[in-house]
């Protein structure tokens, strides 16, 4: 497992609680850290089997530019962006920095951090996996498991997830 990083992505944009904020906008520093197994492409030299960092500075830059009040959201839709670019991601590390924030004092910055792990074990053969557990999954795109076995599994399994050997054992 490696973890890529992108740290101090400095952007100009418009988020706050307050209105004043969202119109005069502020600077912002963003770093990310991307857990992921990097075997693939260390040994076939491929930008295709790793997270390309260029992507998701791109992802930054466009969450960055739709303005909130909350640094949670924008780390929400950054993790969920990340999750739609990339199957692969293990663990990220999402740390959004507002520097001089509008206080009633002198305070060099304010910053919101969130860790999510995609890590999961399978309900059947406890062997561990990347799981999202949403929409932007790998499993969403297992079409030859019938409706009703899938609903048998989750009651079977108490609602865990399946890796894809055991999800492929169910398909029809």
């Amino acid at each position: 497992m490696a973890v890529i990083s992108l740290e101090g992505m400095q952007f100009y944009a418009y988020h706050g609680f307050y209105e004043e904020e969202r119109v005069i906008g502020g600077e912002y520093l963003v770093d990310i850290h991307i857990s992921t197994d990097t075997t693939a492409a260390a040994m076939e030299d491929e930008l295709a089997y790793t997270i390309n960092y260029e992507t998701v500075y791109a992802i930054v830059q466009a969450e960055m530019r739709k303005p909130s009040k909350l640094l949670e959201q924008i780390i929400a839709r950054i993790v969920l962006s990340l999750k739609h670019q990339f199957s692969t991601i293990m663990n990220v590390e999402v740390r959004v920095k507002k520097l001089n924030p509008p206080l009633d004092g002198q305070v060099a910055s304010s910053s919101v951090e969130e860790e999510h792990s995609f890590i999961s074990g399978c309900g059947r053969c406890g062997r561990p996996f990347v799981c999202y557990q949403d929409d932007t999954c790998w499993c969403q795109s297992v079409n030859d498991v019938y409706s009703k076995t899938a609903q048998n599994l989750r009651e079977q399994f108490g609602g865990k997830c399946l890796c894809k050997n055991c999800l492929s054992f169910y398909a029809g």
